[in-house]
């Protein structure tokens, strides 16, 4: 076994062992606060289900959506919300002091700093070529094309010249007369 995939597995065992007790401790925290506040146990643990899932599912969402190319904008508010979700369920369990809400927010923490490390190393995939499109320009920008100006208007040669209004011409005789 070659040394970078016996540190790619070590990887991946450290990401699940993190990602199922920062869950559990999670899941627990969302439950117990849930059923604190008046809900039955089985909304304590539809809510932390809920809550948990919608988390991993939004960080698996951001990653696909940056494979395709797509944006990934409200994707990665929404994983925030239900992160800073959890952290406030874990946060409100806890001892109310410093070290208490600090303990508590760990499992949260740890959770988003292991979501940002794998979205982050996810390589960009460029979108897929068109098939009809030739291969040279996959990747090339478009061409920008500049507008040409529209071409002046000229008055046909046969029309009459007139001079502007309140110019008064010489060799043509003035007519002032009053319109009644």
């Amino acid at each position: 076994m070659s040394r970078e995939r016996m540190e790619s597995g070590v990887r991946v065992v450290i990401l699940l062992t993190v990602g199922i007790m920062a869950g559990a401790a999670a899941f627990t925290h969302v439950h117990d606060l849930t059923v604190a506040h008046g809900q039955p146990d089985w909304i304590g643990w539809a809510n932390a289900v809920a809550v948990e899932l919608m988390a991993i599912y939004l960080g698996l969402e951001i990653r696909a959506r940056r494979r395709a190319g797509r944006p990934v904008g409200m994707v990665a508010v929404l994983l925030v919300a239900f992160a800073l979700l959890s952290l406030a369920a874990q946060v409100a369990e806890a001892e109310p002091s410093v070290w208490g809400w600090i303990v508590a927010a760990v499992p949260s923490l740890a959770f988003l700093a292991l979501v940002k490390v794998v979205l982050s190393s996810a390589p960009a995939v460029p979108p897929a070529p068109e098939p009809d499109q030739p291969q040279v320009d996959w990747y090339d920008e478009p061409e920008q094309v500049e507008p040409t100006p529209p071409a002046p208007v000229m008055p046909p040669a046969s029309a009459a010249v007139l001079p502007p209004l309140g110019v008064i011409q010489p060799n043509r005789p003035q007519v002032v007369g009053i319109i009644r």
